[in-house]
């Protein structure tokens, strides 16, 4: 049974896949590769079910089943994600940033992670945290699209650096040729450069 991440606006792709038998400790310091977890089926059950109450907007119900596998499974981040989108949903930025940071503790640098921590700070007015946040994933996932995208975002309409905006807009075009609002996006800073 999958692991989904909830994001603010649609379903993602299944990210991880995971067994329904239990596991030892982890051992190791170092981020466990959610590829080779094993967690109960209890977890993965409880998991699912939260993300159905996070589809169907039963924020208060998702955030409870939520807090209790991550009480029980603390290394993966998909399950501080989606406690950090649920308690963001309910308005309590204060525990969704502490979900989102636990979630970049259990896998640092996490691309979901890491954009729904900027997203929040861009949100509350903490631009440069925002942008350190998108840079620092995009060295590890310079292909990851909602992380370039939102950096471009980021940079053009709250920091006004076009130049910055117009480079990662050109890095997401490449990757998403077809998307005629950002190739508008494009043309407008082009403009405005000049």
């Amino acid at each position: 049974m999958p692991f989904t991440y909830i994001p603010r606006l649609a379903l993602c792709a299944i990210v991880l896949l995971l067994s329904a038998c239990a596991s030892g400790p982890q051992t190791s310091s170092r981020p466990v590769d959610p590829m080779n977890v094993s967690v109960s089926g209890s977890v993965n059950r409880d998991f699912l079910q939260a993300v159905e109450y996070l589809q169907g907007e039963r924020y208060p119900e998702a955030i409870e089943l939520l807090q209790s596998v991550v009480e029980r499974e603390q290394r993966l981040s998909a399950p501080y994600v989606n406690l950090g989108i649920a308690y963001y949903r309910t308005g309590d930025e204060k525990h969704a940033e502490e979900s989102f940071l636990q979630a970049l503790r259990a896998a640092p640098l996490d691309p979901v992670a890491s954009n729904e921590l900027a997203v929040l700070y861009r949100r509350q007015g903490r631009f440069e945290e925002a942008k350190k946040t998108y840079s620092d994933s995009l060295q590890l996932h310079p292909e990851n699209l909602p992380l370039i995208k939102n950096l471009g975002i980021l940079c053009d309409l709250y920091l006004q650096d076009v130049n910055c905006a117009l480079a990662q807009f050109e890095q997401y075009l490449k990757y998403q040729p077809e998307d005629p609002k950002v190739a508008i996006w494009v043309t407008d800073l082009k403009r405005r450069a000049n």
